[in-house]
């Protein structure tokens, strides 16, 4: 709404005429009719008489906006900012470990299911077959690293570094084994070009490990 329409309705509002706003003014009827068909507009010093005359605020006058409104939108700005900004819960951070650990995982299996029924069963060329292998598992480690490095960090418990402490000795245990049966298997069939998949599966039984004390913390902390 133009400066002019805002003088019409306001002058209507309050049951007067362009005579008597122009004498209240100080100007005359033309000017005000040209004020109201946009001809022309106020001079500087006729703003704040003619904010006094309607009883607005100089800002609503030239931009139409009332001081309730220009509050209301700053205090929903203010609550979106805050909703933005208010930092995760450790509830939330662990609910959202777990939810990135079990897609992720679910993305690992994907790929090695892939890679063992494309390569002998379809007859898939390997190196195309290997590159959209490695695209899965570098999806599924890109969201996992990602996930690690943005979310806040919080003050362990003693049962939670305990079970930390566990968890690490476990990932080791996998580790260890799956090396020797990587090297038991692949001297054993001499299947080079393929066993190293072993190493995919160890990490995704570690990751299961992983979710399994996540899920057991997640429903601890509920109860």
């Amino acid at each position: 709404m133009d400066i002019g329409e805002k003088l019409f309705e306001l002058r209507k509002g309050k049951n007067l005429s362009q005579e008597e706003v122009a004498e209240k003014l100080n100007v005359t009827r033309q000017t005000v009719s040209k004020w109201e068909t946009n001809q022309s507009t106020p001079d500087f010093d006729k703003i704040m008489p003619i904010c006094e005359l309607f009883e607005i605020t100089t800002e609503e006058l030239l931009t139409g906006k009332k001081p309730e409104e220009k509050v209301e939108e700053e205090a929903e700005v203010k609550k979106e900012d805050v909703e933005e900004e208010r930092p995760l819960t450790k509830q939330e951070v662990k609910r959202k470990s777990a939810e990135v650990v079990s897609t992720s995982v679910f993305l690992y299996i994907l790929a090695v299911v892939f890679i063992m029924i494309t390569i002998p069963v379809l007859r898939m060329n390997p190196i195309i077959a290997s590159s959209i292998f490695l695209v899965i598992v570098g999806l599924a480690t890109v969201r996992i690293i990602r996930h690690y490095m943005s979310i806040p960090k919080f003050e362990k418990t003693k049962e939670e570094k305990k079970e930390e402490k566990i968890l690490k000795q476990i990932d080791s245990m996998i580790g260890t084994i799956t090396a020797v049966i990587y090297f038991i298997v692949s001297f054993t069939t001499f299947a080079w070009h393929i066993t190293w998949i072993i190493f995919i599966i160890g990490g995704i039984v570690s990751k299961i490990v992983e979710l399994v004390f996540m899920l057991k913390e997640d429903e601890e902390d509920e109860v």
